[in-house]
């Protein structure tokens, strides 16, 4: 199994938990994140004074999918949130050993 997480701008959350129900995985968390990368912030004017948002706003997605999966789904991931801009976001990928139905006590893929 492995575990895909997507930072992605929070304007294509939507977007994407669609394409992913298309893709049938309904199975996912998505948290509000701060973050900076490229992107280096923004600069905004409040009341004729000029500041800097360091951190901005975006959404982070887990989802836990069989290995068969990954690629298919960072295709979907990429192509759904892609703007082209810097601040698109990113996608990491990892391993994950074993997971648990915690009402069942199923474990492995069968909690999938």
């Amino acid at each position: 199994m492995k575990k895909i997480e997507a930072i992605i701008r929070p304007t294509k959350l939507d977007e994407l938990k669609d394409a992913l129900g298309r893709f049938n995985v309904h199975g996912m968390t998505v948290t509000e994140v701060l973050g900076c990368g490229l992107q280096k912030g923004k600069k905004e004017i409040y009341r004729g004074t000029e500041y800097t948002i360091d951190l901005l706003s975006k959404v982070k997605i887990e989802i836990i999918v069989k290995d068969s999966w990954v690629q298919d789904l960072v295709a979907l991931i990429s192509e759904t949130a892609k703007t082209g801009e810097i601040g698109d976001g990113k996608i990491f990928i990892t391993e994950v050993e074993n997971a648990v139905r915690i009402r069942t006590g199923e474990s492995g893929e069968a909690v999938l």
